[in-house]
């Protein structure tokens, strides 16, 4: 990408070249624009053209909930002719809604349709299949999901996003509170937006393309815009639950609740800043984890969702809800309880049932059953085969003699 634009010629204007590296997405962009738009045929056209605009509406509608920059106190501004606008309390966020956290999760689990009906009607078994496996594997991991935010809001006892921050301001990030959460929510959070090692619903090698297989244009592009903005809002979600929105450090916090006044605005945009940096660095994570890491297999994908994961949050939650009933919610009795939590999950996993689809057949010649070599017979079946020689009738080589 760094080599993709106009070369200028002179040696101190070389780091322009491509536009620091924008020129690429600036090209794919524009091909995508003025690719043609095809439409196989004996598809269902209204959902096939549907599925696109469910996958991406949700992922960018999530935003609308995120307190990016605290709480700023407006300035009375006088209005010729009307008056004075009166000092008021502002969210800096699309919507300030005493549901917000639920907000999330309903506007999150919208996305599932898109990659169903954008398989299913494609007409293609590939697509088809991709979309099942998407959907399965979404719906399975939404159950942490879920139970990662209540083990959060049992603590915090709200679901406005600016209380989250709050209680982490005053009580250090929830990270250290419930790390084990924070993890799980991480693993479910990429299992959500279909990232490596999680990607199985776009597995080229056995399914071509996944559920995005027939589309072309922008109707293919915005199936990836909507993987990378559920992760943004995602990797959003997971600063202001984990790790303290918009504070620069645990327990330290320069900048103040409330900001007041024009001087405010700057306070705003250096909680901007920080809350914005935290979520470039976590999603530049997840692309390290996806150079990094293999793609999982189906089964064990789901394996490890209804055998460690699910249990394991379960478990958090029924953790946090005593502790919260005790009393003990400070950050080193919620942090002996996940590591009571854990080690009782290390004790308990080896007596718990397995179950494997993956079994070793005993296919002969196979490395698992091996031929013995008594039973190896290279030797020719055909008698024609058997002499060294032209057998009559047959077309034969002339030397020309």
């Amino acid at each position: 990408p760094n080599r993709t634009g106009f070369d200028f010629g002179l040696p101190w204007l070389a780091f322009l070249k491509g536009f620091l590296g924008l020129g690429q997405p600036l090209a794919d962009g524009i091909k995508f624009l003025v690719k043609e738009d095809y439409t196989p045929l004996n598809v269902d056209k209204a959902l096939f053209t549907l599925g696109p605009v469910l996958i991406i509406i949700p992922a960018l509608i999530g935003f609308a909930v995120i307190p990016w920059g605290g709480v700023w106190v407006t300035p009375e501004i006088p209005i010729p002719f009307l008056g004075t606008l009166e000092s008021q309390e502002v969210v800096v966020a699309g919507a300030n809604v005493d549901v917000g956290l639920i907000y999330l999760l309903a506007v999150a689990s919208l996305g599932v349709y898109g990659v169903t009906i954008g398989g299913w009607a494609s007409n293609n078994k590939y697509s088809f299949l991709g979309g099942l496996r998407a959907t399965a594997q979404m719906i399975s991991y939404e159950i942490p999901l879920g139970l990662s935010i209540l083990a959060v809001l049992l603590i915090v006892g709200s679901l406005l996003p600016v209380k989250i921050i709050d209680w982490q301001a005053d009580n250090g990030w929830m990270l250290f509170a419930q790390p084990i959460a924070g993890v799980l929510f991480f693993l479910a959070i990429l299992a959500e937006a279909n990232r490596a090692p999680f990607d199985n619903a776009e597995a080229e090698q056995e399914l071509v393309g996944g559920y995005h297989t027939e589309y072309s244009s922008m109707r293919f592009a915005l199936y990836f815009l909507a993987e990378y903005a559920h992760l943004v809002t995602s990797t959003a979600f997971f600063v202001l639950l984990f790790l303290g929105g918009w504070q620069l450090l645990p327990g330290f916090d320069p900048l103040p609740e409330t900001a007041e006044g024009w001087a405010g605005l700057l306070v705003v945009m250096a909680k901007f800043g920080i809350f914005f940096g935290k979520v470039l660095l976590i999603a530049c994570f997840t692309m390290v984890i996806r150079w990094s890491l293999p793609r999982m297999r189906y089964d064990q994908v789901m394996q490890m969702a209804w055998q460690g994961v699910i249990p394991l949050s379960l478990s958090v939650v029924v953790m946090t809800s005593v502790w919260v009933f005790m009393g003990w919610t400070n950050l080193p009795a919620l942090l002996l309880g996940n590591v009571v939590v854990f080690a009782i999950a290390l004790v308990v996993q080896p007596f718990l049932p397995k179950y494997s689809a993956n079994h070793r057949l005993p296919l002969y010649g196979s490395r698992f059953n091996p031929i013995s070599p008594a039973d190896v017979n290279t030797a020719p079946t055909n008698p024609l085969a058997l002499e060294d020689r032209p057998v009559q009738g047959t077309a034969s080589y002339s030397t020309g003699v």
